[in-house]
């Protein structure tokens, strides 16, 4: 049984929540819905039986099934940059930078509701609305990446922001790959196999004002 039909079964029937709580349930709920089903398979039917509410009552929060999932995006797509933003505030280290990155993604992608499939593996990308949510979290992600290599070795903005969308950009492919093939490897032994691998790469680049090269080791 789910978190939210745990909370349902523990409800009366009728009981009224603050607006605010009440679109969260809702949220949960349509969460569960579209990532087993999809947006297109998905009804508000479906949404509003999983939330234990009636329809007017869905209605009264989303006006309709797309500004639903549009909420929800926005809600993950907000996690996921907030998860990068903290990763590389994490540590001045850069090795334990990398890594604390590469993590983020894997935990993103590890967690249980399923939510990164909204935003990396949604079968409503051809609606402009969620793909400018889409591409504007990769880019947000990669804009935080790229200060950070900027900063620390003087490249440009565009050298450094084609690095941190590479860089972003196998992190998501590859967690994403780790889950889905139940890879045997542990979480944190595929972000160290990740990490060596990256860090192999970036750490040819030379620190900024020159200390002298970045070693394997880490500075």
């Amino acid at each position: 049984m789910s978190a939210i039909e745990q909370t349902e079964a523990a409800r009366p029937r009728g009981t009224r929540l603050p607006r605010r709580a009440r679109r969260n349930q809702l949220l949960g709920a349509a969460q569960e819905v579209f990532v087993a089903q999809g947006y297109h398979s998905a009804a508000m039917d479906d949404i509003a039986e999983r939330a234990g509410v009636s329809k007017p009552v869905l209605y009264q929060h989303f006006p309709g099934k797309l500004e639903l999932y549009l909420a929800l995006l926005d809600q993950h797509c907000e996690s996921l940059l907030l998860a990068v933003r903290t990763a590389l505030a994490s540590t001045t280290d850069n090795k334990l930078r990398v890594a604390a990155t590469m993590d983020a993604y894997f935990a993103y992608v590890e967690d249980e509701g399923g939510a990164f499939r909204l935003v990396f593996e949604s079968d409503l990308t051809n609606e402009p609305a969620v793909r400018e949510r889409v591409d504007r979290v990769s880019l947000q992600c990669a804009e935080a990446i790229s200060d950070v290599i900027a900063e620390d070795t003087g490249l440009s903005k565009d050298e450094s922001m084609l690095l941190a969308v590479g860089l972003g950009g196998v992190s998501q492919v590859v967690a994403r790959y780790w889950l889905s093939s139940g890879s045997a490897i542990p979480r944190d032994k595929a972000v160290g196999l990740l990490t060596s691998l990256a860090w192999r790469g970036i750490a040819g680049f030379p620190l900024h004002p020159v200390e002298g090269q970045l070693s394997a080791e880490g500075h």
